[in-house]
């Protein structure tokens, strides 16, 4: 058995080791100071959107928001979560992100609004890699914009850093918005009857949806660059895509609040092939004129590089609408006359038929 170290000895050989460095979250990949900085430019952001049902200030661990009992006496909360999906990536390429955040909300916003819900607020999740402040302000300066256009509240989030999880310069992009309508005003397209006619709104191009597919064609198939200006799309490639998702909230309500629609889909992923039938009732269909609007050049240019069958552009794209309403049969006219004031571009696009929730396309 070795003998036992003497203790004056043991102590000065710990002296004579040398100090283990200190590991901080920055070591790592995190630094707390950037996104505090961040974190302080985005409060001056949302602060913009707020009004007087805002209780509470960024930062908190929840958002507070006073509902209006005045304006919703039998109130009915609606909410929808979506992200921008991978047209993040040509946001990346184009080093374009000021309307990110404007594709988040407008998405978002309409897929309650076609419920006949009003926006009250709405909550952001953005996580990167490392965080560039600049870049994030960038993108929640949109999102600010967006929820101040569509007159509801931008009262809270997350911003994460996640390194390793993301490539660098990258970052992902989602939200949750709520909204109220009054139950007796909620459009769930339960009234839809046989006979009602189908009024189809324009979309400023892809939106948010089919972005893996248009990449794959358009930079993969046809080897085109972000900037390369393309005669089919009368555009350049990354412009074309980048073309940010409309809003319908304000010709919405003009249709809710003269009660001519009873029932209303927005088209986005999957195509009007998967969205339209989400509001009829079972036992009915849709019969679609497909030569009853025209279909925008990146569309056409999209399904000839790829060869893409109809059916599959039908049900990956909006094709160039991006709402449908439905129209009682005897209201057109007078739904026809609110758009025209509205100075809003419109097709009567088809018809409410005997099936089981499919759309067919003539």
């Amino acid at each position: 058995m070795p003998a036992k170290q003497p203790a004056k000895a043991a102590a000065t050989k710990a002296a004579k080791s040398p100090a283990r460095k200190s590991i901080t979250y920055a070591d790592a990949g995190v630094d707390i100071s950037s996104g505090d900085r961040s974190k302080q430019r985005i409060k001056m952001l949302a602060r913009k959107t707020f009004n007087k049902q805002v209780l509470s200030e960024i930062g908190g661990f929840g958002g507070l928001f006073a509902l209006d009992l005045e304006k919703f006496p039998n109130p009915v909360l609606v909410s929808s979560a979506d992200g921008v999906g991978t047209k993040l990536k040509v946001a990346f390429e184009l080093n374009i992100h000021h309307t990110i955040g404007q594709d988040l909300v407008n998405h978002c916003v309409n897929d309650i609004a076609v419920q006949g819900a009003t926006p009250l607020f709405f909550l952001d999740y953005l996580a990167s890699g490392r965080l560039d402040p600049s870049i994030i302000e960038t993108v929640v300066r949109g999102l600010s914009e967006a929820c101040r256009a569509n007159g509801c509240a931008l009262i809270g989030g997350e911003t994460a850093q996640m390194p390793g999880f993301y490539a660098d310069g990258e970052y992902d992009l989602a939200g949750t918005i709520i909204g109220a309508v009054n139950r007796d005003k909620i459009i769930t397209g339960e009234n839809i009857q046989v006979g009602d006619v189908l009024i189809g709104l324009p979309s400023n191009g892809l939106h948010t949806n089919g972005y893996s597919l248009a990449r794959k064609l358009l930079f993969d198939v046809a080897k085109y660059g972000a900037e390369q200006y393309v005669n089919a799309l009368k555009d350049k490639t990354g412009a074309a895509l980048m073309r940010t998702h409309r809003s319908y909230l304000g010709v919405i309500r003009k249709l809710t609040a003269a009660e001519v629609v009873v029932g209303m889909a927005h088209i986005t992923g999957g195509g009007i092939t998967e969205n339209l039938p989400r509001i009829i009732p079972k036992g009915m269909g849709a019969v679609i004129d497909r030569a009853s609007w025209t279909v925008p050049p990146l569309f056409q240019h999209l399904q000839e590089l790829g060869n893409v069958a109809e059916d599959e552009m039908m049900r990956t794209f909006n094709m160039g609408i991006g709402l449908i309403a439905v129209v009682p049969a005897e209201k057109v006219k007078r739904v026809k006359a609110i758009l025209n004031r509205a100075n809003e571009r419109y097709a009567i696009i088809g018809r409410i038929v005997r099936g089981e929730r499919t759309v067919t396309y003539n």
